[in-house]
Formats: structure tokens, C-alpha cells, sequence
């Protein structure tokens, strides 16, 4: 009985440093996320999207649904269900 109580235990601490350890690593992803801006994202000084060559599609469907256009580079693909607003 004593055995399967200390494997237990080493399984929980086990189990409790690898989730440690996953969120250590997702802190940095995402701050690696926040600092790094794709070039259409880029502000100016008035902290709107630069919008200079979209279609006027494009804008509608930015300014409606929050989505870039894909040449951008930041856009997402419509199956992936990254609307920002919605009807």
C-alpha cells in the first residue's frame, strides 16, 4: 500500500510541474505574440489599420466582421471561425 501511495504522488507532482512548465512556455509565446505585429497592422499615428489598396469589399468586410483581407497576411480563413463581430 505504501508504494502505490508514493507513485501517486510522484504522478500528481509529475503532472503539476508539467503544467508549470506549459504555462512558463505559453507566457512567452504569447508575449512573443503581442509584440510581434504583422506589416498591415502596423498603426499610424492615429491608430487606424492602414487600409491604402483594399477593395471596398475589403474594408466592408473589415469594418462589419473584423476580418483582413487574406493578401494581407493576417487575414484567417473563413472555416476558421475568427469573426470578431457577426450578424
Amino acid at each position: 500500500m505504501e508504494q502505490k501511495t508514493g507513485t501517486r504522488e510522484y504522478l500528481l507532482l509529475g503532472m503539476v510541474g508539467l503544467i508549470l512548465a506549459l504555462a512558463i512556455f505559453q507566457s512567452f509565446q504569447i508575449r512573443g505574440l503581442k509584440t510581434a505585429q504583422p506589416a498591415t497592422l502596423q498603426t499610424a499615428s492615429s491608430g487606424a489599420v492602414d487600409m491604402t489598396g483594399w477593395t471596398a469589399d475589403e474594408k466592408m468586410q473589415y469594418e462589419h466582421h473584423g476580418t483582413l483581407p487574406a493578401r494581407s497576411g493576417g487575414g484567417q480563413s473563413p472555416s476558421s471561425g475568427g469573426m470578431v463581430g457577426g450578424c
